[in-house]
């Protein structure tokens, strides 16, 4: 796996490096090749807190290059948590799960083709993501022992 990272403070890429390496050996364990860009940044007035997307250089076919932008200001934690959500996405494209097609303004979930604009919290791949962010946050944090800190409590 090869990550790089653009932007954040110091802790934040490290923390950043160590969750996405961690959630790539949970999500996809025999998944070697894949290659995640890394941006922390502000997004101003987009009240989004992430996005993964196929990296444009990527195959678009059976990706392995993806490109995770992470809202820069969120406390740690969240900050951690919304990697490990967009690490979901990764996995749902990298496995060939998710395929989003912007000629066409729709997603491909499971191999089936599903309607244009569905709602995000009725979306299968949000409710897994949103499903699996706690769960690998929380692993994570007694994997590294952190989970005595707290930043890693919810608030």
């Amino acid at each position: 796996m090869h990550i790089n990272i653009r932007g954040g403070s110091k802790s934040q890429r490290k923390y950043a490096r160590s969750m996405i390496e961690f959630c790539r050996k949970r999500l996809m364990p025999r998944m070697y090749n894949i290659e995640v860009n890394l941006y922390i940044k502000n997004f101003g007035e987009d009240d989004s807190l992430g996005y993964a997307i196929a990296s444009d250089t990527a195959d678009s076919a059976r990706p392995r290059e993806f490109d995770i932008e992470v809202e820069r200001s969120q406390p740690m934690r969240k900050f951690l948590m919304t990697i490990a959500h967009e690490m979901v996405h990764v996995k749902q494209f990298a496995r060939g799960e998710l395929y989003e097609s912007t000629r066409l303004g729709s997603h491909r979930w499971q191999g089936k083709w599903l309607p244009k604009d569905p709602d995000y919290w009725e979306s299968p791949w949000e409710i897994e993501a949103h499903g699996r962010e706690i769960g690998l946050f929380v692993r994570w944090a007694e994997r590294e022992k952190l989970a005595k800190y707290k930043w890693t409590k919810e608030q």
